[in-house]
């Protein structure tokens, strides 16, 4: 899949772009027709630092309609009478729970069956061409300059997640502070080897 980047307005140090891959591809698609939802609601799960709010973020700036993050941890009653409120004024509902389809546990039985019949989404885990993508943006976002080498070096050695990721880069980052020196191969190596645990098989 060509990737593709999405502009974000977070603050002045939050991202500037989503970077769109094969784990959130669909759930981009998703979002642009809200208006078909199964009663305009959509659950959005996923793993850790994948995107979740910030995604969330673009649908209500672009107008696709309300979200709601953390949702699972929300009082139950105020999220129904939300869930109500969305439905009388006919606004598409996006409501960010989770990393696991299962771990929502509802107990009020009226929003239980309610979101029993919400579209369900469902952020991945992503490919090498996106862990490249993200690889750039985490260093764009710390002012880090790696290399034109650095993604096709760390993408095959890297733990295959958005948060493992972002940690990677930080260990970067941070090495490279302590050594002053630029962020070249040695640093990426001592990265892994710190995040990964020096014993972690990969490539050499």
């Amino acid at each position: 899949m060509s990737q593709i980047v999405l502009p974000l307005k977070v603050g002045a140090n939050g991202p500037s772009r989503i970077v769109v891959g094969n784990a959130n591809a669909g759930v981009i698609e998703a979002l642009a027709v809200a208006a078909s939802w199964p009663f305009r609601t959509a659950i959005l799960i996923g793993p850790p630092r994948c995107g979740k709010s910030l995604i969330a973020q673009w649908f209500v700036a672009n107008g696709g309609g309300e979200a709601i993050d953390d949702a699972d941890s929300i009082d139950e009653t105020e999220l129904f009478h939300r869930w109500n409120r969305a439905q009388e004024s006919g606004t598409p509902l996006l409501l960010i729970a989770g990393s696991g389809a299962g771990e929502w546990q509802i107990k009020l039985p009226d929003l239980a069956s309610r979101l029993s019949a919400a579209l369900h989404l469902e952020i991945g885990a992503p490919d090498d061409e996106m862990l490249a993508e993200l690889i750039l943006l985490h260093a764009e976002q710390r002012g880090l300059a790696l290399g034109p080498d650095a993604a096709s070096y760390l993408v095959p050695r890297c733990e295959r997640s958005h948060v493992g990721v972002e940690r990677l880069i930080a260990v970067i980052d941070r090495i490279s502070l302590e050594r002053k020196a630029p962020p070249t191969q040695g640093v990426w190596r001592d990265a892994l080897d710190e995040v990964l645990g020096p014993k972690e098989p990969r490539l050499l």
